[in-house]
């Protein structure tokens, strides 16, 4: 038996085994944290009356916007959605 049929059965046997075991935890449909796929998303932020709205911004505001929501402690889109309410009252 040639050395290249050797690695080529080893190949084969370790794909065999990573067919036969299950899929880890971390990525399983059941595990905790799992994230909802699109679909799921899209309806919940219709039903809350969310569009998407996609802009583009410089870098440092960007930043700017980042860094406030992590000092609030809150989400980047709702940043983002109290700074347009502002802007648009004004």
């Amino acid at each position: 038996m040639k050395k290249t049929d050797l690695e080529k059965n080893k190949a084969l046997k370790i794909v065999e085994k990573m067919k036969k075991d299950g899929t880890p935890g971390r990525f399983s449909s059941d595990s905790a944290g799992a994230p909802i796929d699109r679909r799921e998303q899209r309806k919940l932020d219709q039903a809350l009356g969310l569009v998407a709205f996609p802009v583009k911004i410089k870098q440092t505001q960007a930043d700017e916007i980042r860094a406030l929501a992590t000092a609030q402690n809150i989400s980047t889109n709702e940043v983002i959605g109290a700074l347009l309410e502002k802007a648009l009252k004004n």
